[in-house]
């Protein structure tokens, strides 16, 4: 109980902003770069990438005026008309909060992370009221990749928040389409 609290806590001071060139990122970009998340290190990887997509849409997560993360979502043409494609570019700088704890099977399901609680809800805010959301892993080893893919997909599977629909070459690699069942997410919230 007390961890879910401190957990709690520290959700309520983050902010998500929608990232605008007047964002100065360096730091974030640096900080980045250390922890091995080579997809958030500048803003050709983390901005740029999606200049070619209909419509997208770039988040930065403070935490006390301190960029901790990032994260991204766009049109998904690929899966059919009126389809996106959230949790792109995600990174949480785990090391700038003050809320320690090991990632459970309890928190993944009801989402006591800034993943769950913060980023997909704001997604799907985003994304139009009646479009599928897919999410893409893989089994690359850059950032926290592998696990998102071996761990938190397949408990998300199991529960019904999420169902497999495809594997894809996409982006460079071969990557796992996922279908996030909304109805289910928020039962979990």
């Amino acid at each position: 109980m007390q961890n879910f609290l401190k957990f709690n806590e520290v959700v309520e001071k983050i902010q998500m902003v929608k990232w605008h060139n007047g964002l100065d990122l360096k730091e974030f970009y640096a900080n980045a770069k250390s922890k091995g998340f080579e997809n958030n290190v500048s803003k050709k990887t983390l901005i740029d990438c999606f200049s070619n997509e209909e419509k997208w849409q770039v988040w930065i997560a403070y935490y006390e005026q301190e960029a901790i993360g990032s994260v991204a979502a766009h049109s998904f043409d690929i899966m059919g008309k009126n389809a996106y494609r959230i949790l792109a570019r995600t990174c949480v700088l785990s090391n700038k909060l003050p809320y320690k704890s090991l990632r459970t099977r309890q928190q993944i399901l009801h989402h006591q992370n800034v993943v769950g609680r913060l980023y997909i809800p704001i997604m799907l805010n985003w994304v139009p009221k009646n479009s599928k959301v897919f999410i893409t892993t893989n089994e690359n080893a850059m950032g926290s990749q592998r696990m998102v893919h071996r761990i938190w997909a397949p408990i998300m599977e199991e529960s019904g928040q999420l169902e497999k629909v495809d594997v894809i070459q996409y982006r460079g690699c071969q990557q796992v389409v996922w279908e996030l069942k909304k109805e289910k997410y928020f039962t979990f919230l």
